[in-house]
């Protein structure tokens, strides 16, 4: 069985073709997919996942990952996301191979949600403002810019502003002005797409500061406890998801629904909705658009699935 590392897996999975394949992918059926999270025992912060995509006839994904916050904080400093993934014969049930659970997780988190940018955000959005400095917020970075190639400067905000400064540094291009801000609220207010990737519990981006025609990605707030935007925003916005799945346990969308400030049908379609236009997309340039990554089983198949594809 062949096993591919994260170097290998950064060379296949280029963030223009990944998002072509996944909107692709989000032309046919949902394929069948279940999904585990549980916590650490004691009220403890690390968490194991565990989802299974199975496409019939073809592919059987086993994604399985821990996620430990304060792996970070070790002596030398560890992956948060660590794991496996891998791909069965659908037909037969042999193991193919098996790959990188952290750098599949980052690809198919950041192609997934710039497939979301591809098809929601204004074509000439030209400012990308990133929240969170983490493992994924390279990541996140590559794939929007890969969505929207018209976009110019790319602004990095995170709490800690030397991990702002670092990432900026680390991804200077002469095409794009990249750089670190301390002040959030002046980001958010000059920025044509925001993609959100912290593990706040806490709403970070106001809705009073959306600008008209902005494209909101959430990517954390994966419990119902956490929140990324605040209520002002998701009301503001009309928003869509990747899938419906689990969508209940996203703090961003339970919490208000919960609060009586919105109904579930909100929530005006996913990516098949959007990929096959059962939905429309953007119905002007001034509509504040959100898109929550609320990610499956099947996402992580669709992935393994196109990694399957270019090692043919």
């Amino acid at each position: 069985m062949k096993y591919f590392d994260g170097s290998t897996i950064q060379q296949l999975l280029q963030y223009d073709d990944l998002i072509e394949a996944l909107g692709q992918c989000h032309l046919g059926s949902m394929p069948d997919s279940s999904h585990m999270l549980r916590s650490e025992p004691d009220n403890g912060n690390n968490q194991f996942v565990a989802l299974v995509g199975w496409q019939k006839n073809e592919i059987i994904a086993v994604k399985l990952v821990g996620v430990f916050p304060d792996n970070l904080k070790l002596e030398p400093a560890q992956p948060s996301i660590q794991g496996v993934v891998v791909a069965f014969n659908a037909k037969t049930g042999t193991p193919d191979f098996a790959a990188d659970g952290a750098e599949m997780t980052f690809r198919k988190t950041a192609g997934v949600s710039g497939l979301g940018c591809r098809l929601l955000a204004r074509e000439d959005a030209e400012t990308l403002l990133i929240v969170g400095a983490g493992g994924l917020a390279l990541h996140v970075l590559q794939a929007h810019c890969a969505a929207r190639p018209s976009i110019k400067q790319v602004l990095i905000w995170n709490r800690t502003f030397a991990k702002a400064e670092a990432l900026a540094k680390l991804w200077s291009t002469q095409a794009r002005t990249v750089r670190a801000v301390c002040d959030l609220p002046m980001a958010t207010r000059n920025a044509d797409i925001i993609s959100c990737v912290t593990m706040s519990d806490k709403p970070l981006i106001e809705g009073q500061y959306l600008k008209a025609g902005a494209h909101l990605d959430l990517i954390g707030a994966y419990l119902p406890t956490m929140r990324e935007a605040d209520n002002d925003a998701m009301i503001k916005g009309r928003i869509f998801v990747d899938t419906r799945q689990n969508m209940e346990g996203a703090g961003d969308l339970c919490q208000p629904v919960e609060q009586g400030l919105m109904g579930w049908d909100a929530v005006r379609g996913d990516l098949f909705d959007l990929c096959t236009k059962r939905v429309n997309a953007r119905h002007s340039d001034n509509e504040i658009t959100i898109f929550k990554n609320v990610g499956g089983g099947h996402l992580d198949l669709f992935t393994a699935q196109f990694l399957a594809r270019k090692t043919k």
